[in-house]
């Protein structure tokens, strides 16, 4: 299973991406933008497993990006965690309404990125 960790900035992502190695998940897609992450996910169509993405982006931004997973068939059940500055609780329940499982506000703790990556993918149920 690969994760999609889709972030404009290299340094976010390489965060994230060096949390998630230390958690065992070394097969990591990276985006910089929701354009490049849904071409990613064409490519990748049957192997990506969770999508863990930014709000705010340049081209096409988490939100877009959110309704546009969910608008297509293949990725419906997809798990999606947004991992945002955008804290507000308007913001929260969009992200939501739009699809996202599970919400991250920057800045997080290892532990905060393990606890919504397992509870999205239904580990220690």
């Amino acid at each position: 299973m690969k994760i999609m960790v889709v972030d404009d900035s290299s340094t976010m992502r390489r965060i994230i991406k060096n949390t998630l190695g230390r958690l065992g998940y070394k097969d990591l897609l990276e985006a910089e933008d929701g354009v490049q992450a849904w071409e990613l996910m064409q490519e990748h169509k049957d192997e990506i497993g969770v999508l863990i993405t930014d709000w705010n982006m340049p081209n096409m931004n988490g939100l877009e990006l959110v309704k546009k997973v969910r608008g297509d068939g293949s990725f419906e059940d997809i798990p999606i965690i947004m991992v945002t500055t955008e804290g507000g609780k308007g913001e929260v329940i969009t992200a939501l309404k739009a699809g996202v499982n599970n919400y991250i506000v920057k800045p997080f703790t290892p532990q905060v990125l393990k606890e919504k990556l397992e509870a999205v993918l239904g580990v220690n149920d």
